[in-house]
This record gives C-alpha cells, structure tokens and sequence, in this order.
C-alpha cells in the first residue's frame, strides 16, 4: 500500500519540501507520495481528522500553523513543547504525535559543514530572539555550549532567557563588538540578510580566527553577513543544509528509511531559489 506524507501550510507553494521528500523517494525505490496542501487555519480540526483515520503516514508543518496544531495533537515532544513550535508529525494507530525536527537540522547542517565545531571554547553568540532562536537555542543546550543572545530589544532576550533557563546571557545587539573577542560560533537567527539587509554595527573583526559564522536565512544562500564573514577569512554556513537536514527525521519516520543529504540533493534545490 502506498505510504502517504504531506506538509501543510497556508499559503504552501514556496514550499521545497516535496521536491526533498520526492527524490529520495525515487532514490529509494519507495511506493509513496509526499504532497503540498494549502490548509487555511480554520480548517485545521478537519485535516486532523483525516490524519486520525489513517490516510497519512505523518507530515510536516509550516507557518502559520506551527503553534496551533499543539491544541491538536495527541501528544507533544518535550523538546518541541520548550521550542514552542511543530514541524513534524507522526501518525500510529490514529493517534498524532508532534515534534520538532529544526534543531536536529540545525546540528546536522553544522555536523555535515564544518565538522568538529562544537569541540572549541568559548560561548556561541546568537542573533535574534524571535521565533526562530527558540530551535537554534535549544540545539546549543544540547551540546552543552554557552549562548550570548543578542536582541535589538534587550528585554525580549532577557524574557526568552528566562523561558529556556541554562547558559543563556542576554544583551543588547549594540553589545556584539565587545562580547565577539572569544566567541567560538555566530548564528544569525533572524530576518536580517533577506532582501540584501545587513547588520549595520557588527565587526566581524572582533572574532577569534577561529570563529564559524552561520545563518539560518537561505536566500540568498550567502548573505551580505556570511559575505562579510568570508571576506574576513573565517569559516561560514549556510543556511540551506538546515532545510535539508531537518527533513531526515521526518522521511524515516513515515517511510522506514533514512535518506542522506547529499551534494545532488543540494544542487537540485539550489536550482529552485533565487540567486
């Protein structure tokens, strides 16, 4: 029988997610489908009913549902509860499980790009404090690294800080300069870098030569912070591989098989974004 994926989304056509999951379905020879489904808010409740009666293996999820399908779900994974979001969803026995797979491809990206990263010293500094720092946060706790996070707004860090607990020093962006001297990794975690925009006060000179510089934003794949970053001579990330590591999770849960991200696969999306 065939096995049936999905992500759902609204709106869902900038989606690369099935191009992902279709060539390693056609690398693995699997009888399955993964689709994209516009499913406006409203309308949740009803798509999890059809989960629940098993026409799908599982599925991922995007904005703006990735908060509203908590109240949904059967059961929720720890770490997706701390992160305060849903990617990923796994269906047995008509029971929905969410979880949420961005950290995983935020440690395999960095894994995969710049082996042995996490082996140095120092604190990691982190950019932003929205959404999306929540996962990048998370994935640094599990290796036991010490965050700075830095925010325009000082006590929205300071709140997020709070949440999460750990060793996590908020500050004000405005304070990179001073606190860059033995940083070990920067990751921007915000918008900033989409659209040509750029940090205006950061001195990447500031860094050890021994910094990695990474930024979740993928388009454009180099930003003008990882431009600023090579141009200085240290090692950089981009942030295309999160996208493809955090879909590995997912394809082997409903599929039964662990894909690979491979240079193919890379290429093959690369072609898809805007230059």
């Amino acid at each position: 029988m065939s096995i049936k994926a999905f992500v759902i989304g609204h709106p869902i056509n900038h989606s690369r997610s099935p191009l992902i999951h279709g060539r390693w379905l056609a690398e693995h020879g699997i009888d399955g489908s993964y689709e994209a489904i516009d499913v406006a808010p409203a309308d949740l409740p009803t798509f999890f009913e059809r989960l629940r009666a098993g026409e799908f293996a599982g599925g991922n999820v995007t904005i703006p549902h990735k908060e509203a399908v908590f109240a949904l779900c059967d059961s929720i994974d720890p770490l997706a509860r701390t992160i305060g979001a849903v990617n990923t969803l796994v269906v047995t026995n008509g029971q929905v499980a969410g979880s949420n797979t961005d950290y995983l491809g935020f440690l395999g990206n960095l894994d995969a790009g710049a082996p042995g990263w996490d082996k140095g010293t120092g604190p990691a500094i982190v950019l932003g404090a929205g959404g999306a720092a929540r996962a990048i946060l998370v994935a640094l706790q599990s290796r036991d690294i010490p965050v700075v996070l830095l925010n325009r707004t000082v006590a929205t860090a300071e709140k997020l800080a709070r949440e999460l607990g750990g060793a996590i020093t908020p500050s004000a962006l405005a304070d990179f300069n001073a606190l860059a001297g033995d940083a070990r990794l920067v990751v921007n975690t915000s918008s900033v870098g989409m659209h040509g925009s750029r940090f205006e006060d950061i001195d990447l000179h500031r860094l050890p030569a021994t910094a990695l510089v990474t930024d979740i934003v993928y388009v454009p794949r180099t930003t003008p912070l990882l431009a600023d970053a090579q141009a200085r001579g240290l090692r950089t990330v981009d942030g295309l591989g999160m996208l493809l590591h955090q879909a590995v999770p997912g394809f082997a849960a409903w599929f039964g098989t662990r894909p690979s991200v491979t240079p193919d696969l890379r290429a093959a999306i690369e072609a898809t974004l805007e230059h």
